[in-house]
């Protein structure tokens, strides 16, 4: 399960089925060095985003595989 602590780059290292979800919500900051630096939560609301949202949706992702 991941946390919105956790940078978008652990993320995506970990669990790489998440990068639809990412996509789907027009965070396309996936290769942008500041993805290895920044929360989950920070890029949520550098997006418009609610981190709890963003949070949900990728801990499905995680659990749909």
């Amino acid at each position: 399960m991941l946390t919105k602590e956790m940078t978008v780059g652990q993320v995506l290292k970990q669990y790489p089925q998440t990068v639809q979800v990412f996509l789907e919500l027009g965070m396309h900051c996936l290769g942008c060095p500041s993805s290895a630096m920044e929360s989950v939560e920070g890029a949520a609301l550098t997006h418009g985003k609610s981190p709890d949202e963003l949070v949900e949706k990728l801990n499905k992702a995680i659990a749909a595989v």
